[in-house]
């Protein structure tokens, strides 16, 4: 009579670098720990049973190789896991996604309106509405190479998914120098150029036109008048421009 038996464990050594340890257990963060597993799964599926998204991560090295995410799991096998590298280029030893993100630009879940608004106004490219659902984030994601920016973890493990970050504080003040800082997008900063509403380019509005639609009050001093090229909302530099300066000054740093 055949018995079945169940596959014996595997274990390989595993260790997670800077950021991505923020998604692990506090005893398992900044050192190796021992992971075990049956068969031989991808070492993609073994990333996210640990509790990592896979859009985060953006190089893998298996016993001192560069490996893509289909690589399978042996016993024995020593993992190390680095986080998205967008601010410079690793590609000559990363496989795991043809090219590296160029022009930054971004998608934001449902919850991350005012982070978006704040992107926006620094000229950040972020596309947002507040009924995308998941999947149509996922597609735009694809389709105008677009970073996922998102509070829910679920979402960065959907198999889809390529670029993704979860956003790590809860508040919406600190939110935007977390993106600016992680993403080194100093250098991309350009205040007041995008629409707040609608992520529109502002362009130079018809100073004839303008002072037609421009409250009265606003007609009798203001000559510069400027014009979203989406929504077609004007804008000027009232006295919430001050305000809104000092606001990019403190993002900023």
């Amino acid at each position: 009579m055949n018995t079945l038996h169940e596959p014996a464990d595997h274990s390989a050594t595993f260790r997670f670098y800077a950021e991505l340890n923020d998604f692990l257990p506090v005893e398992r963060r900044g050192h190796p720990f021992d992971h075990t597993f049956h068969g031989s799964p991808g070492v993609r599926d073994a990333i996210e049973a640990i509790g990592v998204p896979h859009a985060e991560v953006d190089l893998i090295i298996a016993n001192g190789v560069s490996v893509d995410f289909g690589y399978r799991l042996k016993a024995g096998d020593a993992v190390s896991v680095y986080p998205v590298f967008e601010a410079f280029d690793i590609s000559p030893v990363v496989r795991l996604r043809p090219e590296p993100l160029r022009e930054t630009r971004f998608i934001l879940d449902v919850h991350l309106g005012k982070l978006a608004r704040a992107l926006r106004l620094l000229g950040i490219d972020c596309a947002w509405e507040n009924r995308l659902g998941d999947q149509e984030i996922i597609d735009r994601s694809l389709l105008e190479h677009r970073i996922i920016l998102t509070r829910d973890v679920a979402l960065l493990k959907s198999g889809a998914v390529t670029h993704g970050y979860w956003v790590r504080s809860t508040d919406p003040k600190a939110q935007p120098r977390e993106v600016i800082d992680r993403f080194d997008l100093r250098g991309q900063v350009r205040p007041f150029t995008r629409c707040t509403v609608c992520n529109g380019s502002i362009e130079p509005a018809d100073p004839g036109q303008a002072m037609l639609e421009a409250p009265e009050t606003v007609r009798g001093w203001c000559r510069e008048y400027f014009r979203c090229s989406g929504c077609g909302k004007l804008y000027w530099k009232g006295s919430h421009f001050t305000n809104l300066s000092d606001y990019i000054s403190r993002i900023l740093g």
